[in-house]
């Protein structure tokens, strides 16, 4: 039975959505100590918070039959996302929910710094009737410089345009069809820096983004440009920011966000009169707490009910089309993934290497890859699932190369895993998906063609092409009861023949010895599929 913990206040329309799931067990403890927290998660499957709980390294140890963590909201700084994804935890968040909310609110923050409405707000309630200082400016026919066109960055390019304003747009994902569609200009981020008028952030904070708008960066800039941050704290440079509006280089900022939080109340961007500051306000709409609620409830319900994840930060993410599209590929990547590490025993395998081919497959390319990482560990380790295999992975010192190959291929559709072993030496396996069916197939081994179905109990033979070789393995299995479902057979002049035999039930080790005793018989390899 589905054991969840709310530790922390959501939509009580995703409290409801989990309390009508037939044996789920709903525990609202909301604003509980670290110490309770630690008690309440002993036995539970899933944990929603928003920023307030922190799920630790400590947390997430005293959880075992944890399977996932949602966050109602996009960060997920309160969540040890590394811990997590080493303990097979899948951790989620929301980042569609407050798109909306987060893009009005920075175009509140655009609209304010060209026209102070703020000021004016304060004017009148000092009983003034400033209309000389407080006259603005037009963002019609003004330059708005946008850093990460993601969900959010398109939803204000729109508004922006809507506006009249010109878009550059600065993200190193952003296709040309996309920018086209969006009505926006692709732009470096040194062309951003030098034709903007208003610059507003829309990235995530990484390694890559911290301090990107620095010193340097405001040296690039008009004079009096305006920028605004209701991203992540940290992307700017706050006291860059500060030093820039002192000198008038930037004219005014609107900051929803900040490196500390709460802001300090004496820091220094709140003694200046140019920078117009909220307190985090980005998803603070009744709409969007209703739908990050509502969204982080349903993905949790997905998961524990067996389906896939919606919003894994540290999973590949997949819509819904694609997994459709690639569901079959990821069974057939989970068997490949087995077959070679079996074939490749007792050798040892120093990486993979994946290689796909077709169209179909090339979507979620990533899903594919850790499918296959989990069918080698299969067998090996146990615990071991999407999240949490390439860790696993590394840990064992086993390198992982994904290749995207144009070239032709006998099948549409294909994807070939090689193991390379320390003594360079090459195990593969390909396949394929066939019929109607959608039906799984090998069609390669070691370069090979020989097409069987990878399911059940699977003995390998490589042997010399020689008459009575199949006879005389019939006769050593039937000793034992062992029964042949299938065989598959690949011959090539000159050389071994190779032969997959399907079996019921799997031979004694005893066998296998008895197979291995016949001079023909180069190699015996009972796998597992």
């Amino acid at each position: 039975m589905p054991k969840v913990l709310v530790a922390d206040k959501i939509s009580p329309t995703g409290v409801s959505l989990l309390k009508a799931q037939p044996g789920y067990e709903v525990i609202e403890a909301y604003g509980s100590s670290p110490e309770k927290i630690l008690t309440l998660v002993e036995d539970v499957h899933a944990i929603l918070v928003r920023s307030e709980t922190q799920i630790t390294r400590e947390v997430l140890a005293a959880a075992p039959r944890l399977v996932c963590v949602g966050r109602a909201g996009v960060g997920v700084d309160n969540i040890d996302v590394d811990a997590a994804t080493e303990r097979g935890v899948i951790v989620m968040n929301t980042p569609s929910g407050n798109t909306i909310a987060t893009a009005e609110l920075t175009f509140t923050h655009l609209l304010s710094l060209a026209r102070p409405v703020p000021e004016a707000i304060q004017s009148m309630r000092e009983g003034k009737w400033d209309r000389k200082t407080l006259s603005g400016t037009e963002l019609f026919g003004k330059s708005l410089g946008v850093l990460g066109l993601g969900r959010i960055g398109a939803e204000v390019a729109k508004r922006a345009i809507a506006f009249g304003m010109r878009v550059l747009a600065y993200d190193p994902y952003l296709t040309e069809a996309r920018a086209k569609a969006l009505g926006v200009t692709m732009a470096t981020l040194d062309e951003v820096f030098g034709l903007s008028d208003y610059i507003t952030v829309h990235m995530p904070l990484t390694a890559q983004t911290e301090g990107m708008v620095g010193k340097a960066a405001f040296a690039k800039m008009k004079k009096g440009v305006k920028i605004v941050n209701c991203a992540r704290g940290g992307i700017v440079d706050e006291a860059a920011l500060a030093e820039a509006l002192q000198s008038g280089q930037c004219g005014g900022c609107g900051f929803d966000v900040f490196v500390d939080e709460p802001l300090a109340k004496d820091h220094v961007l709140r003694t200046l009169p140019k920078a117009h500051l909220s307190p985090h306000l980005g998803a603070s709409t009744a709409e969007a707490q209703e739908n990050v609620g509502v969204e982080v409830a349903e993905a949790a319900i997905a998961v524990l009910n067996g389906g896939s994840p919606a919003n894994a930060v540290n999973l590949p993410s997949v819509d819904s089309q694609t997994l459709s599209t690639i569901r079959p590929f990821l069974s057939l990547a989970e068997k490949l993934g087995a077959i070679v590490r079996q074939l490749a025993a007792p050798g040892r395998i120093e990486s993979l290497r994946l290689t796909t081919f077709g169209t179909g497959s090339e979507q979620g390319a990533g899903a594919i890859s850790r499918a296959v990482q989990r069918g080698y560990l299969r067998g090996i380790l146990e615990g071991v699932n999407d999240v949490n295999a390439p860790s696993k992975l590394k840990a064992l010192g086993v390198e992982v190369q994904s290749v995207r190959s144009t070239a032709e291929a006998d099948y549409k559709e294909l994807i070939l895993v090689e193991a390379i072993l320390a003594n360079g030496k090459i195990i593969s396996a390909a396949g394929t998906i066939l019929g109607k069916a959608q039906s799984p197939r090998i069609v390669s081994i070691n370069n090979r063609t020989i097409e069987f179905i990878p399911e059940g109990k699977l003995l390998f033979i490589e042997n010399q092409d020689q008459p009575g070789i199949i006879g005389n393995l019939g006769t050593l299995l039937s000793k034992e009861r062992v029964n042949i479902g299938s065989m598959a057979l690949s011959r090539v002049g000159g050389e071994n023949a190779l032969a997959v035999y399907q079996l019921d039930t799997a031979p004694s080790e005893a066998t296998i010895k008895e197979i291995l005793r016949n001079p023909a018989i180069v190699s015996a390899s009972l796998i597992d599929a």
